[in-house]
């Protein structure tokens, strides 16, 4: 088994924030940091943040603290940040068409292609330049323009076709929003979002801090 299959989840679902908040202190043109300070920015712990590094390497140097800029783009380059993704959203609504609006993706090398969608109001409008097709089109554009990534935006009922589809087509990444537990191959990768989930962990917390 190599490295990256021993680092943890819960590692790996914190390298967005780290990434994050060093774009920050890049845009306040601070150009070193030491793992305390970034500890009182982010709220790991000092420890927290030195062992989750050290999974990928020797970042910074003692006494001297983490270079910024180096080690922001070497995070990028973890997560990926240092390719260009295509990317195609499956279902054209009010969620699918708020994300295909989203410039923030585009800025970090995520390019939302095309749309598609079942409903024949909406085949052929445009978001952002990017056209609504007809899913009956999605295998074909797949193969021709190479894509990466799909983002599946469908009702629940839907989504696992959807999903299925996808998969004959080769995508390998699917970003599940649909309010459904996908069902793909070992080799396909799923992240699901699912907002209702979410939003009733707040409310548990919202809850329990009024009790």
């Amino acid at each position: 088994m190599d490295r990256k299959n021993r680092i943890s989840m819960a590692v790996i679902r914190r390298l967005p924030k780290y990434h994050r908040y060093l774009k920050d202190l890049l845009e306040r043109d601070i150009k070193r940091i030491s793992s305390k300070e970034l500890s009182d920015i982010i709220g790991f712990t000092a420890s927290q943040i030195r062992q989750d590094l050290n999974n990928f390497g020797g970042f910074g140097q003692q006494g001297y603290g983490y270079n910024v800029e180096e080690l922001y783009k070497e995070i990028g380059k973890i997560l990926g940040l240092d390719k260009n993704y295509k990317i195609i959203i499956i279902g054209a609504g009010n969620l699918g068409q708020a994300l295909a609006n989203y410039t923030n993706f585009q800025k970090e090398g995520f390019h939302v292609d095309a749309m598609f969608d079942i409903n024949p109001r909406l085949i052929g409008l445009k978001i952002r330049d990017v056209e609504i097709m007809d899913m009956d089109n999605i295998e074909e554009y797949v193969i021709k323009n190479n894509v990466d990534m799909a983002i599946i935006c469908t009702n629940k009922d839907s989504a696992q076709d959807v999903a299925n589809k996808l998969v004959e087509c080769g995508i390998k990444a699917i970003w599940n929003f649909a309010p459904t537990d996908l069902k793909v191959p070992d080799d396909v990768i799923v992240e699901n979002v699912h907002l209702v989930e979410s939003l009733l962990t707040f409310t548990y917390l919202y809850k329990t801090s009024k009790e």
